[in-house]
């Protein structure tokens, strides 16, 4: 085995507080365009936060059998994008906040992978 569970656990919470970190910095970036677009911003990437909480939280939540560890993990991406695609359909319509913040808090949260996995240390 290559990674311990506590390894895994480690890194998906760092990447969950980094979302989060990411979230207030693109919030506070959008501030100067208006508190609608610092809004967007932020909510759009605390969903993606969320998402990926609650997917390390299904995934990690103890040793089983590898069919059962897939089914964990595919439900959890099932989960993840119910989360992220209902949570940016209640920001642009039923808030009707702008789209392209919203889009861009989203594209910032997930760029944090690719610095996680890259710098995982």
């Amino acid at each position: 085995m290559l990674n311990s569970l506590a390894s895994g656990r480690r890194l998906a919470s760092r990447i969950v507080l980094l979302q989060l970190a990411v979230a207030v910095m693109v919030g506070l970036a959008f501030l100067p365009l208006g508190r609608q677009e610092a809004l967007a911003a932020a909510a759009s990437a605390m969903m993606v936060a969320l998402g990926t909480a609650i997917l390390s939280m299904r995934f990690f939540s103890g040793l089983v059998g590898a069919g059962m560890t897939l089914s964990r993990l595919l439900t959890g991406m099932i989960v993840k994008w119910v989360v992220i695609v209902g949570g940016l359909i209640v920001i642009l319509f039923q808030y009707k906040l702008p789209p392209l913040a919203a889009i861009s808090g989203l594209v910032a949260a997930y760029a944090v992978y690719l610095l996680a996995f890259r710098f995982k240390g």
